[in-house]
């Protein structure tokens, strides 16, 4: 009995410790939470994309307290909540935000079946990253689409389609929240954010080939040649051309299309802008007049006119002097 008791008591009293051993260590060695990261969590929309450059939404919340702390929001954006959740997020933190320009994802490659054909058929894990890991792909060009759909797969909202006639990728505009994941799973980096621009009237280059006209071309009848034309037309010094390929910076570009006219290969490409009225020549005035003029002149017959005789003439006087002998 007495055996009992006794581990009884030395169990109590290990036990007795441990708890206050434990206790003071939960207190010197707590982590506090800020009652704010909740609040800020639970207004985030939760999609836990990464297109805000954060692994979740929770990291972005702990992102969004520290820098309030430090005074400002500025670089902080929340692509698929945009403009409300980042107000309301303000709000919570007590701060003001700047508006951010909306994007959207663009495709960066025009070269469909038509004007890029396929030279070889590829047999093996149908995705983007394990053709691009084998060589060119199913086209000669290097630079260009895949096909396989990893974009449409990365993609959350469904904002990426396949287009089984051109094998190309489509953004649905609408759907688009500029998350980036389509952009972080391309192999080839054809995928853009770009700004949507007034009225989401963007002028862009849709090809990113950098290889010399004459082999660009070769592979694909859409691809930028490199020529600089459009660089030398406009006026606004929005174009550069390096690596054989042009780029249109959204931030210069005044959307005045005149790079799109002068492009040989039609590689650059203006969307949404309503469809330009085409010139009529008006005639000058009187040109219709003299033309009808010189047909009728071409039709009527001309007409001879008998000469007449002026009054006072030698032969009026000798006339009226053969009259005057007969009488």
């Amino acid at each position: 009995m007495n055996f009992i008791l006794s581990a009884v008591l030395v169990l109590g009293a290990i036990a007795f410790v441990a708890a206050v051993i434990l206790y003071v260590c939960s207190k010197k060695f707590a982590v506090k939470e800020d009652p704010r990261l909740a609040l800020v969590n639970e207004a985030l929309p939760g999609a836990n994309c990464g297109g805000c450059g954060f692994p979740g939404c929770s990291g972005m919340a702990d992102a969004l307290i520290k820098a309030a702390d430090k005074g400002s929001l500025e670089g902080l954006n929340c692509p698929v909540g945009g403009a409300d959740v980042m107000a309301k997020v303000a709000d919570l933190l007590g701060m003001a935000i700047a508006n951010a320009v909306p994007k959207v994802a663009v495709v960066r490659c025009n070269g469909t079946c038509e004007l890029r054909p396929r030279i070889v058929h590829y047999d093996g894990l149908l995705t983007c990253t394990a053709m691009n890991a084998t060589g060119a792909g199913e086209t000669g060009c290097g630079w260009g689409c895949l096909g396989c759909g990893d974009c449409v797969n990365a993609c959350q909202f469904d904002a990426i389609r396949i287009n089984n006639e051109t094998g190309l990728p489509e953004v649905d505009e609408e759907k688009c929240t500029s998350c980036g994941a389509c952009v972080k799973a391309c192999p080839r980096h054809i995928i853009e954010l770009r700004k949507k621009g007034p009225k989401n009237r963007r002028v862009y280059v849709r090809c990113v080939n950098k290889d010399k006209g004459a082999v660009a071309m070769r592979n694909c009848k859409a691809a930028c040649i490199g020529c600089g034309k459009c660089a030398k037309e406009c006026k606004f010094e929005a174009i550069t051309v390096e690596n054989n390929v042009s780029y249109i910076n959204p931030d210069k570009c005044r959307l005045c299309r005149k790079c799109e006219a002068v492009c040989p290969t039609n590689a650059i490409v203006a969307v949404n802008f309503p469809p330009k009225k085409e010139k009529v020549e008006v005639p000058k005035v009187g040109t219709e007049d003299t033309d009808q003029k010189e047909q009728v002149a071409k039709v009527e017959p001309v007409v001879e006119k008998k000469p007449t005789t002026k009054v006072g003439s030698d032969e009026a006087k000798e006339q009226k002097a053969k009259k005057e002998d007969k009488v």
